[in-house]
């Protein structure tokens, strides 16, 4: 089966629902019953089959172990390596189905389903993404498919690996988004009331349906175009997913709509790189070693305490990092070696067991919060909370979708022509869904940091556009509102610790940049929005000019 033939099969059949206890729910019926997310029918009548491995990365050589469920009486398990050509390195046909429930809580608490089957690595596997497909067929002809992964990652490097970089994977955010199961960081059947996000996260579990792979044209949250005047908001990730049965949340996060479209490009490009997850830079720092640069493309809202450490680490020992992403936003911890994920975000306070103990500084709220006080632009130099939103919705619906240029002689823009005030990326849309910023202020018509936000000195504003908190709402006939504007009380108390009618006027408008800073004997460049890596996938001139300019900086290319 060629790579081309598997990736577009269109007949597999619509991803099934899991019911609420209130009744049944399939894909043809509405959001309004306030949850719909993916889980096993468990009715042979109808097979399937889900499967999740037992870690999220390997060493080459090591084994896979496939951990499964089904309602078939033979599936079969397919790993492709993904990225520019993909390739089929496993498959094995007619695996028994056996099938074990799903578990009330497997959201919070993992499936506990046994080992289905093992797959030894090659010794000579390369690093990078490994997409997991298993499928059954169905009576009526069609075939029930399901996506997993798992990355094969690098053996620490003794010696440097010259005009080679690592690739971070945000697979902490990814987490964040699965809600298969039942619930994720954001809605779901947890709580007392059965009605609230879980702050407590398995990843021994399978993938909700479109964060691993997609088909091709699956809407972004972007408008494509600017509403007319008076035209209500459309949600066209929403429409898409309800339709075709895909998760709800899948354009929020996930290889297939942000870190593939960078790997693919990169690729195409000539570039080499390892990859690695967040797990791994958690728990085994060690493998930055070596490499001269770590790049970040696309989503990366949640992140451990030790993770940024070891990133700021890097930094100031000579290492470069390029980040071509937005929305860095939530401390969170991981436990049980990775396997669990935890973060209360607006909860933290009352509910998170380290509040106001000898942990407190892995509290899991936002980074500038006051409770966790430690601003995401030491890092990065962009702050997630002086975003967030743009170009969809009611969040500045007909802004450019693109950086306004404020410094065209910067580095970054060398080659390309580029001068003060032009728009970079507007028709590929790179400024979009959720973007990073700075408190700044205007000196003779340039920007720069006003440093109230912990914005170190050495930060260097490029370029920047506006963005929102909370989406202006105008009143129309048959208007209806996303996310609408309750977190603007939020975001001002944890800022300024009240939510004053005052306060929530500050915080309402922020704006997302491009921006450029050193640390110690390194350098850090930041493109902050999520949106980045449309500009490679569509061919912006510009957007692509830039990421060759990082990338070929950073990797000593001249």
């Amino acid at each position: 089966m060629s790579a081309a033939s598997h990736i577009a099969r269109p007949e597999f059949g619509p991803l099934n629902q899991r019911p609420r206890p209130s009744g049944i729910m399939h894909p043809d019926q509405g959001w309004h019953l306030s949850h719909w997310y993916e889980a096993p029918r468990e009715d042979p009548a109808q097979p399937e089959v889900y499967v999740y491995t037992d870690a999220m990365s390997y060493l080459a050589g090591d084994e896979v172990a496939f951990h499964a469920s089904s309602t078939a009486g033979q599936w079969t398990l397919e790993v492709w390596r993904d990225g520019l050509q993909p390739e089929c390195v496993h498959n094995c046909a007619g695996i028994a189905g056996e099938f074990t429930p799903m578990p009330k809580a497997a959201y919070r608490d993992g499936c506990g389903w046994p080992v289905a089957q093992r797959w030894r690595l090659p010794a000579d596997a390369a690093s990078g993404f490994y997409r997991v497909a298993a499928y059954c067929d169905r009576p009526d002809g069609s075939r029930f498919l399901q996506h997993h992964f798992f990355v094969v990652r690098p053996h620490a490097q003794a010696q440097p690996q010259p005009g080679r970089f690592l690739f971070l994977l945000s697979t902490s955010t990814w987490m964040a988004y699965n809600d298969w199961g039942g619930a994720n960081a954001y809605d779901g059947i947890d709580g007392p009331q059965g009605d609230q996000f879980s702050p407590v996260l398995s990843n021994q579990r399978p993938w909700t349906r479109g964060l691993v792979w997609l088909p091709p044209g699956a809407p972004r949250l972007c408008d494509p175009v600017p509403r007319e005047p008076w035209e209500a908001p459309r949600y066209p990730t929403k429409e898409w997913a309800y339709t075709n049965g895909f998760a709800q949340f899948y354009a929020s996060s996930g290889w297939a709509h942000f870190e593939r479209h960078f790997a693919v490009w990169a690729e195409r490009e000539g570039y080499a790189f390892d990859t690695i997850t967040q797990t791994d830079l958690h728990y085994r720092p060690e493998l930055l070693r070596g490499y001269d640069a770590v790049v970040i493309a696309g989503h990366d809202e949640y992140w451990t305490r030790q993770m940024r450490e070891t990133i700021d680490q890097f930094v100031e020992q000579g290492g470069k990092v390029a980040r071509f992403g937005g929305n860095f936003m939530w401390q969170i911890r991981l436990e049980d070696e990775g396997r669990r994920q935890v973060c209360y975000k607006a909860r933290a306070k009352d509910e998170d067991p380290v509040a106001g103990g000898p942990d407190h500084a892995t509290l899991t709220g936002a980074w500038e919060e006051q409770a966790v006080n430690w601003p995401g632009a030491t890092t990065f130099g962009v702050n997630g909370m002086r975003g967030v939103y743009s170009s969809w919705g009611g969040f500045a619906p007909r802004a450019s979708r693109g950086f306004t240029v404020y410094r065209p002689r910067h580095w970054a823009f060398t080659g390309l022509d580029m001068h003060y005030g032009d728009v970079l990326g507007a028709q590929a849309g790179v400024f979009a869904y959720e973007v990073d910023g700075l408190e700044y202020t205007f000196r003779h018509g340039l920007p720069y940091p006003t440093h109230e936000d912990g914005a170190p000195e050495s930060a260097e504003i490029l370029a920047m556009s506006p963005a929102l908190y909370g989406e202006e709402m105008h009143d129309g006939e048959g208007f209806r509102y996303y996310l609408k504007d309750g977190g603007l009380a939020r975001k001002a108390e944890a800022l300024s610790g009240d939510a004053s009618p005052e306060s929530i006027a500050r915080h309402q408008y922020g704006s997302g940049m491009i921006v450029s800073m050193t640390r110690g004997k390194g350098e850090v460049f930041t493109a902050g929005s999520c949106e980045w890596v449309m500009g490679l996938t569509r061919n912006c001139y510009y957007t692509q000019g830039v990421t060759r300019n990082v990338l070929n900086r950073f990797l000593g290319r001249g």
